[in-house]
């Protein structure tokens, strides 16, 4: 079974993509595996993030103490 990525892990991969390429040590082939490994990885982020700003909601507290939900809007 293949396990998701998550957040954090695809941030990471990101991160080491780019230090990886910014050191200027790669070779032209290994430079760009290592810049569609990052392309996937910023692809990953962007799906999670997106996941999770479907989900978000706003909690407004009301006069009498009850709380209000409302949809999270960029």
């Amino acid at each position: 079974m293949v396990k998701k990525k998550g957040f954090e892990s695809s941030l990471k991969a990101l991160e080491d993509a780019v230090a990886r390429l910014e050191s200027g040590d790669l070779e032209l082939e290994e430079s760009l595996k290592t810049f569609e490994k990052g392309v996937k990885s910023a692809a990953d982020c962007r799906k999670a993030l997106e996941k999770v700003e479907l989900q978000v909601e706003t909690l407004l507290k009301q006069q009498d103490g009850s709380l209000k939900r409302e949809d999270f809007d960029e």
